[in-house]
């Protein structure tokens, strides 16, 4: 501290006093300038209280998942859209008379500039999503002008709120109507084509499969039953023209011819004989070769002889009635055989088919089956619509009412003008004493005696000080006046800008809307 020499140092600022005096004049006079200018700026704010839902979920599910507090975020989003404000700001006339020195885009950002939202939770009991407090404020020159925009926006997040979840039930519940009738046109569409496809693959379709099986096993057992009444008629037939051609005789025994009647008395003799003698004797040879002649002739006279007499006349029409008989049930049966094995036909081409058939239909009622599923969960969820809906109406599902509405503010929130001018002395002394320094950093005069010790290296014997001329003390006095008129230039400029360029407040907001942007 023995170093430092107060008074070289006193005499410097009192030497650079015009500086410093003119600095901090000008400075304290611009402070108050931008003090007494800027205008008073009042902020009303308003609050809101956000509810959750009044009915439990597991009750009544809301249609509107969204919780009232991101509800609250979006219609932030909305309400703070340049269409609405530019509504806004037109409809209250925020700006009056500048409005037509501001493009839309700055209205915008002033108005953007101007608003506040602030969000206060509060805690629940139960450890539950609590209700909260919302908060929003305006800032104006005119404290019934920030009363009525702050209002005018609780008014607007209120019915927005109201038109999002009441416009968002009535959607769903739209949604899901026309759901209900796409699905139930879709499955009458379908049920129409199962039942038109059902009629035209009727002998197909698998629910009947089991019948035709059973239909085709008892035609085919009547095929073969009808093959072996055909088979018996015929041998039957056959036995009754060879029994006739042998002996003469059909079934019931009457002769028909005299060689038949021969034969019958040659065969009659031989078991008469064949009971006396033995076979190796003569006339049982004899008569063997007789019956055996007598047969051959027999066997090689036609058929169709004509009888001879009426005895034979009427065997023969007995054993025609017999065959015509036979010949007619063939006859039936061979058509009853043919019916049968095309019937048998049919029923295998249509088992054959049946698996073609079954794909197909099991597909189409698949396809029903989950158009079914859709339409009932649309009819189901329609009604949790509906339910939602009412819900929504009644103000159950998360409710935003107006827990203090804004008033016109009784004193304006800024300027601080008292702060403003000490900051305004302050900063001018901060910025005089550095000038100085720094003139006095830059001079190389010799001033003290310790420096032309220093410099000299050797003691002086004695110091004379210097004494100005009357010449440089009138410069000293122009360069004085002409630091202070240097000096007083800049709030003559500030205030020159205000009246004739921009005002000083818009000023100040841009510079800060750029140095925000910076950052």
């Amino acid at each position: 501290m023995s170093d430092v020499d107060a008074r070289f140092y006193i005499s410097i600022l009192l030497r650079r006093l015009p500086y410093l005096v003119a600095i901090v004049s000008s400075a304290l006079a611009l402070a108050v300038i931008v003090a007494s200018i800027l205008p008073p700026l009042y902020r009303a704010s308003a609050k809101i209280l956000v509810e959750a839902p009044q009915i439990p979920a597991e009750l009544a599910r809301s249609t509107v998942p969204i919780q009232a507090t991101q509800q609250l975020q979006i219609i932030r989003q909305q309400i703070t859209a340049r269409d609405d404000l530019l509504a806004l700001a037109r409809k209250l006339e925020v700006y009056g008379t500048e409005k037509a020195e501001l493009s839309d885009q700055d209205i915008v950002d002033d108005m953007r500039f101007r608003i506040a939202f602030e969000e206060i939770g509060l805690r629940s009991p139960y450890g539950d999503p609590g209700p909260s407090v919302a908060s929003v404020s305006f800032t104006a020159d005119d404290p019934d002008l920030a009363a009525r925009v702050v209002n005018e926006f609780v008014d607007l997040i209120l019915l927005k709120q109201q038109q999002q979840r009441t416009g968002r039930a009535a959607d769903t519940v739209k949604f899901f109507d026309r759901e209900v009738g796409r699905l139930g046109s879709d499955l009458n569409r379908l049920e129409a084509e199962i039942l038109r496809y059902k009629n035209e693959n009727a002998d197909t379709l698998p629910e009947s499969l089991e019948f035709r099986r059973s239909l085709q096993t008892s035609q085919q057992e009547r095929l073969i039953a009808l093959e072996r009444e055909e088979s018996d008629l015929r041998a039957r037939r056959s036995n009754l023209v060879e029994s006739y051609a042998l002996t003469g005789q059909t079934v019931d025994g009457s002769v028909a011819t005299p060689e038949q009647q021969m034969l019958l008395e040659l065969n009659r003799a031989l078991a008469e004989q064949l009971a006396i003698f033995s076979e190796n004797s003569q006339n049982i040879v004899a008569l063997r070769a007789r019956i055996a002649s007598l047969q051959a002739a027999l066997r090689s006279r036609p058929a169709t002889e004509s009888p001879s007499s009426a005895s034979d006349r009427g065997e023969r029409s007995g054993l025609d009635l017999q065959l015509s008989f036979i010949d007619e049930r063939l006859r039936v049966i061979g058509r009853e055989k043919a019916a049968i094995t095309q019937r048998i036909a049919e029923l295998t081409k249509s088992i054959g088919a049946t698996p073609n058939s079954e794909t197909v239909l099991y597909s189409l009622e698949r396809n029903r089956t989950n158009l079914q599923t859709q339409y009932n969960t649309a009819i189901a969820r329609r009604a949790e619509a509906m339910i939602g809906e009412q819900i929504e109406r009644r103000a159950d599902g998360g409710r935003f009412s107006v827990l203090e509405r804004a008033t016109p503010p009784q004193y304006p929130e800024s300027p601080k003008r008292r702060r403003i001018v000490l900051l305004g002395a302050m900063g001018g002394l901060g910025l005089a004493v550095a000038l100085i320094g720094l003139l006095e950093f830059f001079n190389g005069t010799i001033r003290r005696p310790v420096e032309l010790v220093r410099m000299l290296d050797h003691q002086p014997l004695a110091t004379i000080p210097y004494i100005s001329t009357a010449d440089e003390i009138r410069i000293r006095i122009r360069r004085t006046v002409a630091a202070v008129f240097s000096a007083a230039a800049a709030p003559v400029a500030l205030v020159a800008a205000h009246y004739f360029y921009m005002p000083l407040p818009l000023v100040f907001q841009n510079v800060y809307q750029w140095l925000t942007a910076l950052v």
